[in-house]
């Protein structure tokens, strides 16, 4: 084993050992809801202990305190929007441009040979495991669309790879119907600052901040952010009409929409752009109410931090225990956020605890890196995957009658055509009820849409994003399913039958596409076809990667670990954190969904029974 990045105290030792006899016969889900949640704390800090690994070979890389000029005043109380002076002692770390890190030890992260790479074929693997079968959708009937569209929104705030141009073939066989005959793909571009490792792991750069500071919206450089910026000294973020109702996120010439990140754009995150767009406008009327001589910039610079935060909350007290709806994670998300004393106390009083995140929660206990310099992982992306959420097709509704108009291709709502239903006369509030409505797909094997394993980009490429998956992993070393379970400390299945619970038909398939060999199976094929803990929405192999870093975004930041008060955010952007909801955001912007959002379940759950209501409107 690894030696750990920091010792934890006698006490955790000793609970951490104590759990890992228990889960030996009872894993932590099958273990009462608050007993779960205590498992899971201390399942955390061992992960924390033995599963950070820098990308580089020394923190200096990433800045050091006097070797950089003064931080700019304007920047203390503030985010930088290339994630610069985040944190005050190690500058550059999160920046756009710095490497990712690693879960794992980099002598376990080897680059791949060109026969390592290919093998088995990742055309095939994606034929075989992404390809829904027989056409057939299998949805997520615990979650809607919305909280599809969510994940994606925030991935976009979060990673992005730079591409090489060096190409890279994949092999067709003759039996292959991909129409171009040749499928080629960009490699991902290593970064150039060599690493005592990197001949064998090379590493790669984020081309994104990796802090939770809403980078898909106001994007990664302050050049971005002043172009984004509204012309007038409101410190709003510019917007534009159809008609005279609808905002939308402004365009470029060619069709583009103009923002932080416009990549791999589609009708869900058009909803979510425009909603936190209209939002950080709403924090800048409230701010200016309570300070009415304050000029542009310093409006817009709070009623950044205020929606970052507020983005950060309902990831994680919201669309987490959605996707994940099991009673440990019910209450340990909520622990996350507010701690153990719970919402109510800690507004009512604030933080009983200091320091603890245990009792009052992240929020304010103080930042901590855990012994390594906070950066997003490949590991992280990689779990990250999840195409399967996206259907093929979605159920328009009308909001105000709840009556069904007509089913449109998800295909048809890409890219520069994401505000095709707005303009056929649908209202933004239709769009985000119908999303209420429909459900995303299970993230499992064979449930890839169809298009997008043949999905044309406004590059001029074709993709087959199942393949793309494999080779992106594969490329940066992300190591293989066993390897990845044993490197977590978890069981590792010895047979492909084990694997897929006694799923024996899987098995067989699996063996047969790697060749009898179960160490070669991919991590995000073994995560789709290994059983999955009660109420979740993904594996809890990938859920490991999960849990340690959804806590570290927010445990190193300062301006949610550390400076998490009035001072920092304004007293009226405190409280707006404090006291809103996803709920609340929908109903602000489109009052019309005040009376079909469900008033005592999850926002991001179905809203309503879909068959029943698409029969009513027939």
């Amino acid at each position: 084993m690894e030696s750990p990045n920091f010792k934890p105290t006698f006490f955790q030792s000793i609970f951490i050992k104590a759990f890992n006899i228990i889960n030996s016969a009872i894993p932590w889900y099958n273990l009462p809801g608050f007993i779960g949640a205590i498992n899971l704390d201390f399942l955390r800090i061992d992960l924390r202990n033995y599963n950070l690994h820098d990308g580089y070979a020394s923190a200096d890389v990433q800045g050091k305190v006097g070797e950089q000029p003064p931080v700019e005043e304007r920047f203390i109380g503030t985010r930088n929007s290339d994630g610069k002076d985040n944190s005050l002692e190690i500058r550059r770390m999160g920046c756009a441009g710095m490497r990712f890190g690693r879960n794992f030890n980099r002598k376990y992260c080897q680059k791949p040979t060109d026969e390592e790479l290919l093998n088995p074929n990742p055309r095939l693997v994606s034929q075989a495991f992404m390809a829904r079968e027989t056409h057939e959708f299998k949805p997520a009937t615990t979650l809607n669309l919305l909280a599809a569209a969510w994940i994606q929104f925030q991935v976009h705030d979060w990673f992005n790879h730079e591409d090489d141009d060096t190409i890279l073939d994949i092999p067709l066989s003759p039996e292959d119907d991909w129409q171009e005959k040749r499928m080629s793909l960009f490699k991902t571009k290593t970064d150039t600052e060599l690493h005592p490792s990197d001949q064998l792991c090379p590493g790669y750069r984020n081309v994104n901040t990796a802090w939770w500071d809403g980078s898909q919206i106001y994007g990664s450089s302050e050049a971005v952010t002043r172009q984004l910026r509204s012309k007038d000294q409101d410190g709003k973020l510019q917007l534009d009409r159809i008609g005279t109702q609808a905002f939308f996120i402004p365009r470029n010439e060619d069709g583009t929409p103009k923002t932080g990140f416009s990549d791999n754009w589609w009708l869900g995150v058009e909803l979510l752009h425009t909603l936190f767009a209209l939002e950080h406008n709403a924090i800048c009327d409230r701010i200016r109410q309570g300070h009415p001589d304050w000029t542009g910039d310093q409006i817009f610079d709070k009623a950044r931090i205020v929606n970052c935060a507020l983005m950060a909350k309902i990831h994680t007290v919201e669309w987490t225990p959605a996707i994940l709806a099991h009673p440990a994670l019910q209450i340990g998300m909520s622990a996350n956020w507010w701690g153990i004393v719970g919402e109510k106390l800690t507004k009512a009083v604030g933080r009983i605890s200091k320091t603890s995140e245990a009792i009052s929660g992240i929020p304010g206990s103080g930042v901590d890196h855990q012994g390594i310099p906070y950066s997003l992982t490949e590991e992280f992306v990689s779990v990250y995957r999840m195409h399967s959420l996206v259907p093929d097709t979605i159920d328009l509704y009308r909001c105000t009658s709840g009556s069904f108009m007509k089913t449109i291709d998800t295909e048809d709502v890409l890219f520069t055509h994401s505000l095709e239903p707005i303009k056929a006369g649908n209202t933004f509030a239709d769009v985000f009820y119908s999303f209420g409505m429909n459900y995303p797909g299970a993230i499992t094997n064979n449930n890839y849409p169809r298009f997008m394993q043949h999905l044309k980009t406004p590059d001029g490429q074709v993709r087959d994003m199942g393949t793309v998956d494999i080779v992106r992993d594969r490329e940066r070393g992300v190591p293989r399913y066993t390897t990845f379970r044993r490197l977590l400390r978890m069981d590792v299945p010895k047979t492909f039958e084990e694997l897929t619970g006694g799923n024996k038909e899987l098995a067989q398939k699996l063996s047969e596409v790697y060749d009898g060999d179960i160490d070669k199976v991919d991590t995000l094929v073994g995560s789709h076809s290994e059983p999955v803990p009660p109420g979740f929405g993904f594996s809890d192999t990938a859920f490991r990667i999960f849990i340690l870093m959804a806590s570290r975004r927010l445990k190193s930041d300062r301006f949610i670990a550390g400076s998490w008060n009035a001072e920092m955010y304004t007293k009226e952007g405190f409280q707006w954190v404090q006291n809103t909801s996803m709920s609340d955001v929908l109903c602000r912007h489109f009052p019309e969904l005040g009376h079909v959002i469900p008033k005592k379940t999850n926002v991001f759950a179905p809203w309503a029974q879909m068959q029943r209501s698409k029969e009513d409107g027939l």
